[in-house]
C-alpha cells in the first residue's frame, strides 16, 4: 500500500455555508514525470489504494492525481474532522481539488479527468464547474444528475443504519476515536448498523444475472452466504457511520445543474465526454447516459457489455476492467 500525500487548505468554507479554520485532502501523485495528466476521485466507499487508476493501461503516459472525497475517512471527514458540515456537495470538493492542482502542484490544465461512480459525478461536475481547465471527462457508470430512483434506492441502506440498534453507540464510538477518547469497538469489529447498511445495499451491487450465474464464487466465496458475509459486514471494516451518511447524501444531492436545467447544464460543457454506463447496472442506467450524450458538445457512449453490474465499473473483473481500458484508449487517442 501507498501512503498518502496531504494537502490543507485553511479557512475553508463549505457549500452550506459551514466555515473550518483548515480541511485536508489526502492524495496520491503517480507518474508523476509522465507528460500528461490526469484526475481521478475516488468513488463511495473507496479509499485511495482501492481506486481503479489505468495506470499501467489507458493512462500510462499520465500524470495521475488520485484524491479522496472529502467524507471518505482519508481527506477531512466526520471521523477525523470536528464540526464536518452537516450536508456535503460536489462542488466543495472540486474547489478543494482545484486547489490542490492549482495552488500545490502547479497544474493549470487537465488532459482527462477520470472516475467510477461517484467518481464519475466529479468528473461531470469538474466539467461543468471549470470548463476550460478540463479536455477530456470519462464518466464510468454514473451520471450527470442523481435520478429519483437512484435517490430512493439509497434511501434503504441509509434508513438501515439510522435505525440501526447500535448506530447512537456507533456514533459515538467514532467521536471517540475522533477527538482521542478510549473505543469500545475493535478495529476490526463492525457495528450491526453499518451490516444492515451492507445488507440492504449489497444486491444492488451486481444483476440478476451475476446472481444466477453464481459469479460471487470467483471472488473466492463457495457460497452466496460466504459472499454475503464479505459484502456486508467485511468489506465495511474501518469505516464509520457519518462517513458513509456523508458520502451517501452528496451522492443523493448530485447534480451539475443544481436544481436547474439539465439540458441546459451539459450544453455548456466544453470537455469531449466519455460515457461508459454498464448494460445491467440498476442505479446508473444507460438511457440516462445516452440522453446526456445528446446535449453534449462532444461525446460518445461505450455500453459496458456485462453482468456484473455497477461494480463492472470499479475493476471487479479483469474482463470488464481490459474492455474499459482499450475503449478510454480509443477515446484518447482519437
Amino acid at each position: 500500500m501507498t501512503n498518502p500525500l496531504f494537502f490543507v487548505i485553511p479557512n475553508f468554507t463549505f457549500k452550506n455555508g459551514t466555515k473550518l479554520p483548515s480541511v485536508k485532502l489526502a492524495y496520491l501523485d503517480i507518474n508523476p514525470t509522465a507528460p500528461k495528466t490526469a484526475l481521478i476521485s475516488t468513488c463511495f466507499k473507496g479509499r485511495l489504494n482501492t481506486t481503479l487508476t489505468f495506470a499501467n493501461g489507458a493512462f500510462k503516459n499520465h500524470r495521475i492525481i488520485l484524491v479522496a472525497l472529502f467524507g471518505n475517512g482519508e481527506s477531512s471527514s466526520p471521523s477525523n474532522t470536528s464540526d464536518f458540515p452537516a450536508s456535503l456537495a460536489y462542488e466543495d470538493c472540486v474547489r478543494a481539488q482545484y486547489l490542490l492542482l492549482t495552488k500545490e502542484l502547479g497544474i493549470n490544465e487537465l488532459d482527462v479527468v477520470c472516475g467510477f461512480s461517484m467518481g464519475g459525478q466529479m468528473a461531470y461536475h469538474w466539467a461543468a464547474l471549470y470548463p476550460k481547465f478540463v479536455r477530456r471527462a470519462v464518466v464510468i457508470c454514473s451520471s450527470a444528475r442523481t435520478s429519483k430512483h437512484n435517490y430512493q434506492f439509497l434511501e434503504g441502506p441509509r434508513v438501515a443504519l439510522e435505525f440501526g440498534v447500535d448506530y447512537a453507540d456507533a456514533k459515538k464510538s467514532m467521536v471517540r476515536k475522533r477527538d482521542g477518547g478510549d473505543n469500545e469497538v475493535g478495529e476490526k469489529e463492525v457495528p450491526r448498523c453499518v451490516q444492515a447498511f451492507g445488507k440492504a445495499y449489497s444486491a444492488w451491487l451486481t444483476s440478476a444475472e451475476w446472481f444466477d450465474e453464481e459469479l460471487y464464487k470467483s471472488l473466492g466465496a463457495e457460497t452466496l452466504e460466504e459472499w454475503d458475509l464479505q459484502a456486508s459486514k467485511e468489506g465495511y471494516v474501518g469505516w464509520e457511520v457519518d462517513d458513509l451518511l456523508a458520502l451517501l447524501g452528496m451522492w443523493q444531492r448530485g447534480d451539475i445543474s443544481c436544481g436547474g436545467n439539465l439540458e441546459d447544464a451539459l450544453t455548456k460543457l466544453e470537455a469531449e465526454v466519455l460515457l461508459m454506463p454498464c448494460e445491467t447496472d440498476q442505479y446508473f442506467r444507460p438511457g440516462p447516459n445516452k440522453r446526456e450524450a445528446k446535449s453534449l458538445k462532444n461525446a460518445q457512449v461505450a455500453v459496458i457489455p456485462s453482468v456484473w453490474g455497477h461494480i463492472a465499473g470499479g475493476g471487479s473483473n479483469s474482463t470488464d476492467t481490459q474492455w474499459m481500458d482499450n475503449r478510454i484508449s480509443e477515446f484518447l487517442n482519437r
